[in-house]
This record gives C-alpha cells, sequence and structure tokens, in this order.
C-alpha cells in the first residue's frame, strides 16, 4: 500500500539504507529495507526503531507539556546511523535510516514532501 511512497524516498535519497512507516507503538506499517554490501555495518534498524518510536512518543508529550507546538521531525545522529523520523499524523510517522555518508538535507525534504501524501492513504 504504501510501497510507492517508500520506493519514493529510497530513490532520492543517496545513502538511504531503509524506511518505513510505523505507529507509535512501534510496529512497522510497511518497511523497504535496501540490499547492503557485505562489508556494511549491520544494524537492527527495526530494534533501533520501536526504541525511537518511543523517543517520538516522549518528545510529543513533552513538547505538548511546555507548549512549544506541535513536534514535526525527530534526527537521531549515531556513528553508524542517521535516523531521521517525520511525523505523518498523530498515530504515525515516516522514518528513514541513512549511512553517515548520506544525504541528510535530502532526506529531511523527501520525508517532508512524502509525509502528507501518506496521511491520505492512513
Amino acid at each position: 500500500m504504501f510501497t510507492e511512497h517508500l520506493k519514493t524516498i529510497m530513490d532520492g535519497v543517496d545513502g538511504a539504507i531503509a524506511c518505513s512507516v510505523m505507529g507509535f507503538d512501534g510496529i512497522a506499517v510497511e518497511t523497504l529495507p535496501r540490499d547492503l554490501p557485505e562489508s556494511a555495518v549491520q544494524l537492527d534498524l527495526q530494534a533501533a526503531w520501536i526504541e525511537f518510536a518511543n523517543l517520538m512518543s516522549q518528545a510529543k508529550v513533552t513538547a505538548e507539556t511546555l507548549k512549544t507546538g506541535k513536534v514535526t521531525e525527530l534526527s537521531i545522529n549515531s556513528e553508524n546511523v542517521i535516523t531521521l523520523l517525520r511525523m505523518v499524523n498523530q498515530d504515525y510517522f515516516l522514518v528513514v535510516g541513512l549511512l553517515p555518508t548520506g544525504n541528510y538535507g535530502k532526506a529531511r525534504y523527501v520525508l517532508r514532501i512524502t509525509a502528507p501524501k501518506v496521511a491520505k492513504e492512513l
């Protein structure tokens, strides 16, 4: 159902290694991974994204408590992977994992324009 949107993200962002539509319960609605070369670091992105869903939930609650406005995006940059999470609606978000050399700015842009398209299908 969301494969075309995820494919657009993967094809449009250099260094993207996987992307997903996820719920705040940590369950992926749909995921599109990229086959990585054997030399690439093996990452358990699904496990990481489940934990990051919790961080996104906490960020939402904190923003509401502090009245700073709705959280639209969260970025977690670590040594082996950059993870970008973009809100789709109150229950779902898009997430993309990038290699550290990936195009971070393009990933933010593509997630921003894809999120409303995904929201229409939910």
